[in-house]
């Protein structure tokens, strides 16, 4: 996973609320286990709509309770791999939330007239060290948590935080060997 500091650029905005996973990634594409060719398939259904328009910016901004429903990974995922680096709406689901930290898919939470301004400006940047957007010529502070943006920051998903504990878990095993028979099949 690659470190986050700065995510700016361009912004998408998807105006709607209550988005749930099922509308970002249809259960049809769900038949793959790779993170990756899940973006031709985000909003699938809704892409098929006169006038449809979601440009693969690096910032989407989105309305409350994005990625609600079932917890399917997959909607990260294609969201990821459509372009997008950074989610900004006033809510999201829990488990949502963090799927999206676990892969480098930074969720920001911000009051819904300040996501409104963002997506009318167009242009953006968020500044993770600093717990900041800023958009036309103005700062709004974000809360994140310390361990998921201290992992984010690091580039750290879960087997990377595992392993920075390698020295450690290889003492452990060193030191808690079975003295015992070996009672493996031959």
């Amino acid at each position: 996973m690659e470190p986050i500091e700065n995510i700016a650029g361009k912004v998408s905005h998807l105006d709607r609320g209550d988005v749930d996973t099922d509308q970002i990634m249809p259960k049809q594409f769900l038949k793959r286990v790779e993170r990756t060719g899940f973006g031709e398939f985000v909003f699938y259904d809704w892409a098929k709509e006169p006038g449809w328009d979601l440009p693969p910016n690096p910032i989407l901004v989105t309305g409350r309770n994005f990625g609600c429903g079932s917890s399917r990974e997959h909607a990260p995922w294609g969201l990821q791999d459509y372009g997008f680096r950074a989610l900004v709406a006033p809510s999201f689901a829990d488990i949502f939330y963090s799927n999206c930290t676990k892969i480098g898919l930074l969720p920001v939470v911000l009051p819904d007239d300040d996501c409104r301004a963002l997506a009318q400006t167009g242009e953006g940047e968020i500044d993770l060290e600093e717990r900041e957007v800023r958009f036309d010529g103005r700062s709004v502070s974000f809360q994140i948590d310390d361990e998921i943006r201290r992992r984010l920051l690091a580039g750290l998903d879960d087997v990377g935080v595992t392993l920075t504990h390698e020295q450690e878990i290889a003492a452990y095993e060193r030191e808690h060997q079975s003295a015992g028979p070996v009672t493996t099949a031959l």
